[in-house]
């Protein structure tokens, strides 16, 4: 598989968001205002970069009500998976919101004209597979139909419907022109939400503090910098099921600094969602027929 600069990219940004569950669940901050400062924090840091080097360019109208409408959509799905994470097992959360290629593939179906390849959907069942593996399968029956369910649910297809939608505004804007617009609209938007919901805006630990600096700079500009440059050049499906891998990083970084125990069958579980991404990365088309079909 050739390595180009956009698959690079979205390397990058997976290695960036993995830590994100582990920073949630150390519920330094409620759920709400952590998605709040994260977007507050990272507009601080990159509207003056992009004001003082003249990198913004105000696009057409159209363009910049789907730039903000991708932040009240980022925003919105940053905000309840946050309180899915908190309030129920990380496990569970992450397992539901990274059902997105699922409600990816099928938004790309019916909207984008680029149509998902077989190698998509074989590549999605593979991986979704791995996913299962990873969290055990007697996770399932364990499942709790709660608010923290529905929200994770929830979270899946806002990130699903955030990708079609930016897939289509970066064919038109640049990525900074993009961030900063969508920023701008995510900030106000929690901002306003926050406040009508009485969270609190300070009082927080200097860890706590810390910690929200850093998902804005690692989980939102770094991370998302780097994944709209990669939605920008590549298909909306591979991005969506590539960010699966996520899990396996977040596994490892929970058994690093969580001392969360990773067993066989999660190592099994990550090795097959990986090879169900390469399958969406191999460019000839993957004949079904021909794999069932003897000579």
């Amino acid at each position: 598989m050739k390595i180009t600069k956009p698959r690079l990219a979205l390397i990058g940004g997976i290695l960036c968001i993995s830590i994100f569950p582990i920073l949630v669940k150390l519920k330094l901050a409620p759920g709400l205002i952590s998605a709040f400062y994260r977007m507050a924090f990272a507009l601080l840091l990159l509207l003056p970069y992009v004001l003082i080097t003249k990198n913004f360019k105000l696009p057409k109208t159209k363009y910049i009500l789907l730039s903000a409408l991708c932040g009240l959509l980022f925003a919105s799905d940053v905000a309840v998976w946050n309180i899915a994470i908190q309030d129920s097992s990380a496990t569970q959360a992450s397992l539901l919101t990274n059902l997105s290629p699922v409600w990816v593939g099928i938004g790309s179906f019916f909207f984008l004209k680029s149509k998902p390849a077989t190698n998509f959907w074989i590549g999605t069942v593979v991986s979704l597979f791995g996913m299962v593996t990873l969290v055990g399968f007697s996770f399932f029956l364990e499942l709790n139909f709660n608010q923290a369910f529905l929200f994770a649910v929830l979270s899946g297809i806002l990130y699903s419907i955030y990708l079609l939608v930016s897939k289509n505004v970066l064919s038109h804007v640049d990525v900074l022109s993009f961030m900063t617009i969508n920023l701008i609209a995510s900030s106000i938007y929690l901002g306003i939400l926050c406040y009508a919901l009485n969270e609190p805006f300070t009082g927080f630990s200097d860890t706590g503090w810390f910690v929200l600096v850093l998902q804005a700079v690692m989980c939102q500009l770094c991370a998302w910098l780097s994944i709209s440059y990669a939605t920008q050049h590549m298909r909306a499906t591979r991005v969506s099921l590539s960010l699966l891998s996520q899990a396996v990083i977040t596994s490892i970084l929970a058994w690093l600094f969580l001392e969360e125990q990773i067993t066989l069958q999660m190592v099994f579980g990550g090795i097959i969602l990986l090879f169900g991404i390469r399958i969406t990365f191999y460019d000839k088309t993957i004949s079904l027929k021909k794999l069932f079909t003897k000579n």
